[in-house]
């Protein structure tokens, strides 16, 4: 069909259509970012029934999840909303936010059959009933009771899931790849050796088995007469698993595959060429407000997401979108804080919390195999220096050319040569922090505390504090002569979280920041235990100290399991990072359940008792 007979159809068809709604499929595929499909240029990751799909439909290049981890990446998706602003940006949740709405139930108030088959896994609290009509392994379109009523229908593919490249060591042995080993590219951050090629080539080969999965169903709504009543979205929910994907806020973690078939009855809704691509950036914020658009509802203005198909949504205003926002905080048992801006082909890190290496133990991410080599390699010291990164100490602030180094293993931010841009993304990463009122500036003990009951809402009350601390962080990011007189106020005379940001900034730094160790040393009698333990890991960092009976003092005295969780982390990074040991006995917690719990086990896994 030429293109002015296919505009004819389009619009021929939106008129006899009236008004009629379309139906969307949302098929996501978990754990995969665009490094794994050959549609996306990779050598393999074959996927037929998605590549079928992009000829019908619409190809974006860059795609976004804005957080790297399941449970952030689906309840952004869920809701439109930045989950730092909505207060569900920590993976697995120790407390549930509460008041937020996900958009299924407004396309439900619409009249829609909302179905999900099966996974969930959000982070905030909402009614049984008001997301889903149902939500199960049986879920399905074809139970909607009316055969006329429009549907959403969500389905998880867990073939691809981190879960499987969780083989033993002889399963290289016995279990061939149809991916051959020996032709598969490592990314440069990554040793060259069998087992990653194995576990290279195994993941390839999980693409195929999910895009046969995927056919499944296309083929289903084929059957019903569907097809080209519907919407159907292929992405990844979030980044690729292979060790610095799933997790770390990275490309590897971000950059997700999506493919939107464009049904043949609401071509008028979209200002796109079937078979094509489009270099716009969009993200999971997006999603939403686009298929509630496409659903002629309005885009509530809680949301922050901006509509790339329907009525006024045209092919040059998404060309011409070339920025998305990202965000990776607590992983598990695992913390960090980082913030990224990516603008064309420039990548922007903030590291919060740069002194933590991404290497940080995490128990789940450590069961593959690759990822205990690649620690094990690293402390046998024959590792190159893109190879070792992820075992190091980070600076706060980094920049990348995605054109010319797509794997991020060149920091530019030193560069003379690139101090306007890195000054403008930083700029603009400060405004955005500050616009959303982040709320990772509080210590997640003090947002299970007191924020959850209407995050947002908070966030606004609080925004000129919150401002406060992202500036004072940023003094991580000038030299430290600048910072010093700032830092010895805000530790003097400074409020409790200005207290508590200082002492970060002041870890950052390390010895540095030798001339405001008095004021540190005054923090270790502290009442609030969070701003006592970054005084303690400041202090430990800056002289050298020995933080582990002061560590081991607030962990037992703490009767918070989210506090207990965040002084583990430290002990465990001191522990394994700059050896300093640990007496499991010493050890007296006083609250029965939690995350925390993942750490001990280690703690006694790692010294056989």
């Amino acid at each position: 069909m030429n293109k002015l007979r296919y505009f004819l159809f389009c619009v021929l068809t939106s008129a006899c259509l009236g008004e009629k709604l379309p139906n969307f499929v949302f098929l996501v595929s978990e754990d995969n970012s665009i490094h794994y499909l050959k549609h996306y240029g990779a050598k393999f990751g074959s996927m037929p029934h998605v590549e079928k799909l992009a000829k019908e439909g619409l190809t974006f290049n860059h795609a976004f999840s804005n957080g790297p981890v399941c449970s952030v990446a689906r309840s952004t998706l869920a809701t439109g909303i930045l989950a730092p602003r909505g207060g569900f940006q920590y993976h697995r949740k120790s407390s549930l936010a509460n008041g937020i709405k996900p958009w299924s139930a407004l396309l439900r108030q619409k009249g829609y059959y909302c179905a999900n088959n099966s996974k969930t896994d959000y982070n905030f609290a909402t009614e049984k009933g008001v997301a889903w009509n149902e939500s199960s392994k049986k879920a399905s379109w074809r139970k909607r009771p009316n055969p006329e009523q429009p549907f959403f229908y969500m389905q998880s593919f867990s073939v691809c899931h981190e879960s499987s490249l969780h083989f033993p060591e002889k399963t290289m042995l016995s279990e061939m790849t149809n991916t051959p080993v020996d032709q598969v590219l490592i990314h440069p951050y990554h040793p060259d050796t069998p087992t990653f090629r194995y576990t290279h080539a195994r993941y390839f080969d999980r693409m195929n088995v999910v895009d046969g999965q995927i056919g499944e169903v296309l083929e289903k709504l084929k059957d019903d007469g569907l097809l080209e009543d519907t919407f159907v979205f292929y992405f990844g929910d979030h980044g690729g698993v292979l060790p610095r994907g799933k997790g770390y806020a990275y490309e590897s973690g971000l950059h997700v595959p999506l493919v939107v078939r464009i049904p043949e009855n609401f071509c008028n809704l979209v200002d796109h060429k079937r078979g094509t691509r489009t270099d716009g950036f969009v993200s999971f914020i997006d999603f939403g407000p686009t298929v509630l658009k496409l659903a002629g509802l309005p885009v509530p203005r809680e949301m922050d997401g901006t509509p790339f198909f329907g009525k006024g949504a045209t092919a040059q205003a998404l060309a011409s979108r070339n920025e998305t926002f990202g965000y990776a905080d607590r992983f598990d048992e695992k913390y960090d804080l980082v913030r990224t801006l990516r603008k064309g082909k420039w990548k922007y890190m903030r590291n919060y919390h740069g002194f933590y290496p991404d290497g940080l133990q995490n128990n789940y991410r450590y069961r593959m195999l690759a990822f205990r080599e690649w620690r094990d390699l690293f402390h046998k010291g024959v590792l190159n220096e893109a190879q070792s990164q992820f075992f190091k100490p980070r600076p706060p602030e980094q920049l990348f050319d995605l054109s010319a180094d797509p794997h991020e293993v060149r920091d530019l931010s030193a560069s003379p040569s690139h101090q306007s841009i890195l000054q403008e993304l930083r700029a603009t990463l400060s405004k955005k922090v500050k616009g959303i009122n982040d709320l990772s500036f509080y210590p997640e003990s003090h947002m299970v505390d007191h924020l959850l009951g209407d995050p947002i809402a908070y966030g606004r009350k609080h925004a000129k504090e919150i401002a406060t601390l992202v500036d004072l962080a940023d003094l991580a990011i000038v030299p430290y002569k600048e910072a010093e007189a700032q830092l010895h106020h805000a530790l003097r005379s400074g409020s409790i979280w200005e207290k508590y940001w200082a002492c970060i900034v002041c870890s950052q730094f390390g010895v540095k920041a030798k001339g405001v160790a008095p004021a540190l040393q005054a923090l270790e009698a502290e009442r609030n235990l969070m701003v006592r333990m970054r005084a303690v890991e400041a202090l430990s960092l800056v002289k050298r100290k020995n933080p582990m009976p002061n560590l081991v003092q607030i962990a037992n005295q703490s009767s918070s399991a989210v506090e207990v969780l965040m002084v583990l982390n430290t002990v465990a990074f001191f522990r394994d990072h700059h050896g300093f040991e640990l007496d499991m006995k010493s050890l007296n917690i006083q609250v029965p359940q939690g995350q925390y719990l993942r750490r001990m086990d280690y703690f006694a896994e790692d010294l056989n008792l």
